[in-house]
């Protein structure tokens, strides 16, 4: 099937989109979509074994362009555990933006350099960043680095700012309840070590103008149960006949990460206790950070043979590097580890008028065993999220809609 371009997707697809316009007897939008699908099929016929669960929701607008949402589900269940890996690095950003506003102190914010400071075991300092402009770190610089190319250790130090306990109960309090964040990404701490996290202080000059001190949660968060996984895997470098257990690991369900998608783009459908306490320029900015593409970031300049446009964009592109069409932006946060591939994505299409969000997940681990970085994520994991989303794409193409969505808001100027 050809790959460059969003028209090729639409040629590809039509024959797809009459046939799913009826649902078969006890049969999901999502299952009349994917199912007739060659490369979508055979993963929807082992959903169990590869975990899947899909979240797809319709936007209509009314003359007014206030969207209106429908949500079709695919095995969506809160209750099926899946790694998320660095879909979390969303609310990570969220919750510091948020922070930082809560602080209400003058000259604090998200450009103001910040120095991290070590008083813990498996604690690291930093004090300069060659990746950003003047080469002082900051927490816009981290959240445009987490989202162009999911940097982690950008993730980490956002967690270390908001503490463990406020990443979790800062979601908790807005009635996003599936969540379980516990550790930093990609680097192995001790849940003590991860509990505590480090001094921190902002400061212009040799001014301070906010100092934080060393967070401790003191509550140990886990699982109530064990969350057994796999037929084995890997622990300092030797294989474990036994299950993985996940019941220490990060968690966040499907439905909370399509919800936190809405609660950037349409807070003003939310009711008020699930918005986040952002200001109309932070909403800018995470617009801006969630859609450019890494050949659009000014600092750091990302090579592009490595980082290509489809690098951290699953949906739709996710199969091929070729470079993106300028009509369609993906505003999102993905995933990839242990075997888990997500996407969670707001996508638009100017030139259709096309919009929708996506949410996804899918298992790849055919030897069933974890941390041995064996998995399927070329032959499986990306072509079924690619699919899956030029599937959804090619049928909004034909959905119709009373009134054509007004998406100007979402053009963004990517220049310097």
């Amino acid at each position: 099937m050809p790959k460059n371009g969003i028209n090729a997707v639409v040629a590809a697809f039509a024959t797809f989109i009459y046939p799913a316009a009826v649902c078969g007897d006890g049969e999901t939008l999502l299952e009349s979509l994917l199912r007739p699908n060659p490369i979508c099929a055979p993963v929807l016929a082992a959903a169990t074994k590869h975990e899947v669960q899909i979240l797809y929701t319709q936007i209509d607008r009314d003359a007014a362009n206030r969207p209106h949402f429908t949500r079709h589900e695919y095995r969506v269940n809160p209750e099926d555990y899946f790694y998320p890996a660095s879909t979390i690095k969303l609310a990570g950003a969220l919750l510091a933006l948020e922070k930082l506003n809560q602080l209400g102190i003058a000259g604090v914010d998200q450009h103001t350099p910040v120095r991290i400071d070590s008083a813990f075991s498996g604690q690291t300092a930093v004090r300069e960043d060659p990746s950003a402009p003047d080469g002082l770190p900051t927490i816009a610089h981290y959240i445009r680095k987490l989202f162009a190319v999911s940097d982690n250790d950008a993730y980490n130090r956002l967690y270390e700012f908001v503490g463990q306990q406020r990443m979790n109960e800062g979601l908790w309090e807005k009635g996003y309840r599936d969540v379980r964040l516990t550790h930093r990404l990609a680097i192995a701490r001790s849940p003590e070590e991860n509990r505590h996290t480090n001094p921190l202080a902002f400061y212009r000059g040799d001014q301070v103008l906010y100092q934080q001190p060393m967070l401790v949660n003191p509550h140990t968060w886990h699982a109530p149960a064990p969350i057994p996984k796999g037929e084995g895997h890997i622990q300092n470098g030797e294989l474990v006949a036994a299950p993985k257990d996940f019941a220490g690991s990060n968690y966040m369900s499907v439905e909370v990460l399509q919800d936190l998608l809405m609660a950037v783009f349409f807070p003003e459908e939310l009711p008020a206790e699930r918005r986040f306490d952002l200001r109309p320029d932070d909403y800018r900015f995470l617009y801006r950070a969630m859609s450019m593409l890494p050949r659009e970031c000014p600092h750091p300049q990302y090579d592009p043979e490595k980082y290509y446009d489809s690098y951290v964009k699953f949906f739709l592109f996710g199969d091929n590097k070729a470079p993106m069409p300028d009509s369609v932006r993906i505003f999102n946060k993905v995933g990839l580890a242990y075997g888990y591939v997500t996407d969670n994505a707001y996508i638009v299409d100017f030139e259709h008028g096309v919009e929708f969000l996506l949410t996804a997940v899918v298992l790849v681990n055919e030897n069933g065993i974890f941390n041995d970085g064996a998995y399927e994520y070329d032959e499986v994991g990306l072509p079924f999220l690619a699919e899956l989303g030029r599937v959804i794409y090619a049928y909004e193409l034909e959905r119709k809609r009373a009134h054509q969505p007004d998406l100007s808001k979402w053009r963004i100027n990517y220049g310097p």
